[in-house]
């Protein structure tokens, strides 16, 4: 005998074997029957004090009504606390005014357009080309820019700048120049 055929008649012993067991269950359902007369029988209630129905906490739960808080009771994230009412606001010309910081000014914008960059050979310094119209300036990093911008650093995609006159530091973008005509 091969040891698949084992395998097979051991499987198929088993089937029947459970095959059986549902029928005998089946076909003799008062075996069943007894054994829930029997839990019956030996079933001994919880020892309760008083069992009756408090009536008064039925009512007063069907007599309450729901007050909205400000709160969906539905979502985990709480609401923001409630702002009291009795707060005060000084206004200009108190004694605990405190005026608004000015905000900084914007950064610094370079007025040419900056389309590439690339190194010189034999060298590791980087090169900007940027243009106005028709001319074309190329700097490296240290340079002034039309006596009013320092190039700080140049990469592949930007160029950062310092305007001479505040200390400002700004940056422009490499701009694609579309297709020559």
């Amino acid at each position: 005998m091969t040891k698949k055929v084992k395998i097979e008649t051991v499987g198929l012993a088993g089937l029947l074997v459970a095959a059986g067991t549902i029928w005998f269950y089946y076909g003799h359902p008062e075996i069943g029957s007894a054994r829930a007369a029997t839990l019956a029988v030996n079933y001994k209630p919880m020892g309760v004090e008083n069992s009756r129905i408090h009536h008064e906490r039925v009512e007063d739960a069907r007599n309450t009504e729901y007050e909205f808080r400000g709160r969906d009771i539905f979502s985990r994230v709480q609401p923001p606390p409630p702002i009291p009412q009795d707060i005060r606001i000084p206004k200009p010309g108190d004694e605990d005014y405190v005026a608004p910081a000015v905000p900084p000014p914007p950064p610094p914008q370079l007025s040419l357009k900056f389309f590439g960059s690339g190194t010189v050979l034999g060298s590791s310094s980087r090169r900007a080309f940027l243009t106005d119209g028709d001319a074309v300036f190329i700097v490296s990093e240290g340079d002034t820019l039309l006596g009013r911008y320092r190039i700080v650093k140049i990469s592949h995609a930007n160029l950062e700048f310092e305007e001479i006159g505040s200390g400002r530091h700004g940056f422009t973008v490499i701009e694609d120049q579309g297709p020559a005509l």
